[in-house]
């Protein structure tokens, strides 16, 4: 059957303007950033520093002294807009091309490579933290529904998603969370090989799918709240190939019997959820994994981790991109989450690993035995990670 990306059509217009503005975020994220960088360094910082004898602690104390700067409030409309803008482009094509994704998501079901299954609640109650706003100011979320069947919040996160991050992925074939999580944990720890895995938070399955190519033998689940990510995950799949079970559950409070799983994975998912609500996926997380299972999170790191000035710059979604526990869960002492959801210490890690599109195998190898250092965070050069095994 046909992919269901690929009745995506932009026009010659529309190609343009998804080019110029992914080009013109990855200008802003690198060389603007950098000129704002080096402005902080030699000019905004040396002041802080004569006035107060020290230099700033705290993300909030570089934002006191940043947020009036002219460089800084040229940086920070500029990526406002920019975010606004890449949803926008991509917009009338997906609308355009509606019937046709759905027609093709309902095809999915009579393809002869179906393996996998869908199942969605429809009285399932929507978070507050998805339904009350347009996280990453993207219209309409990931759950609003537009039509019966609808795939449309699915296409546009997706597509929308190129258009984001085509000017920074590394342009290697396998490159991402997924691809270059699932080669960490074949490296890592090549003994362990996962039957099943599941995905909390996994949207249109971008970063559950490719675990297939690691792990071919492995069961393949992701869960999530928005049904049109769902089905336009399902479509995926099978349009792919790939065998993948997918149900619309709140990660907090999961149908699945205990001790179901070998491997559970997430990407971004917990800066977009309040640390209550962290609390309680991580419990799951521990009921649902067989004991010698393994959960492995992709996130941002700790706001312990890194310096006051970065903390600033990943703090700028917090208040600008609809993210508004971003901040919370990076305050959060990891592990102390992990033990809290009877995970014990000697069992809790955390890493960074290189994307693997953008490192050579053998630099990647290193860093994933722990002989070389990875990568600066940041662009996606590499993915900060947090888990735990479960004794």
């Amino acid at each position: 059957m046909n992919s269901i990306d690929e009745c995506f059509t932009p026009t010659h217009d529309e190609k343009s303007r998804q080019g110029y503005i992914s080009s013109m975020r990855k200008y802003i994220l690198k060389d603007v950033s950098a000129v704002m960088a080096s402005n902080y360094e030699k000019n905004i910082k040396p002041n802080f520093i004569a006035s107060n004898g020290r230099e700033p602690d705290s993300a909030e104390e570089v934002k006191g002294s940043i947020e009036n700067n002219l460089i800084y409030r040229t940086w920070s409309s500029l990526r406002y807009n920019a975010q606004e803008m890449v949803w926008e482009s991509v917009r009338e094509g997906v609308e355009r091309e509606i019937p046709q994704m759905i027609a093709t998501f309902k095809d999915s079901f009579k393809s002869s490579s179906h393996s996998g299954s869908l199942r969605l609640n429809k009285n399932l109650d929507m978070p507050d933290y998805v339904e009350s706003l347009d996280v990453h100011l993207m219209p309409g979320c990931w759950q609003t529904e537009h039509a019966l069947d609808d795939v449309s919040q699915g296409a546009v996160y997706f597509h929308g998603g190129q258009v984001f991050r085509g000017s920074l992925l590394p342009d290697k074939k396998r490159s991402g969370v997924a691809a270059s999580v699932s080669k960490w944990l074949s490296i890592k720890y090549p003994n362990f090989s996962p039957d099943k895995i599941l995905e909390t938070g996994c949207t249109i399955g971008s970063n559950l799918l490719p675990y297939n190519e690691i792990f071919p033998n492995a069961e393949l689940y992701g869960v999530d709240v928005a049904a049109p990510c769902l089905r336009y995950a399902h479509a995926r799949a099978v349009s792919n190939g790939v065998g993948a079970h997918f149900s619309q559950q709140n990660a907090e409070d999961l149908d699945f019997p205990d001790s179901s799983f070998d491997l559970i994975v997430s990407s971004f998912f917990f800066h977009e959820i309040s640390v209550e609500a962290t609390k309680r996926v991580l419990s799951q997380c521990h009921r649902l994994l067989k004991p010698g299972g393994m959960m492995v999170h992709m996130e941002l790191p700790s706001a312990s981790q890194v310096d006051p000035y970065y903390n600033f710059v990943l703090d700028w979604d917090n208040e600008h991109n609809n993210e508004p526990h971003y901040r919370d869960f990076r305050s959060q002492n990891f592990q102390s989450l992990m033990n809290q959801a009877s995970f014990h210490s000697d069992d809790c890690f955390t890493v960074a690993i290189p994307d693997i599109g953008g490192a050579s195998p053998e630099y990647f190898r290193k860093v994933a035995l722990g002989d070389e250092p990875p990568p600066k965070h940041g662009n996606y050069t590499s993915w900060y990670l947090f888990g735990a095994f479960k004794s």
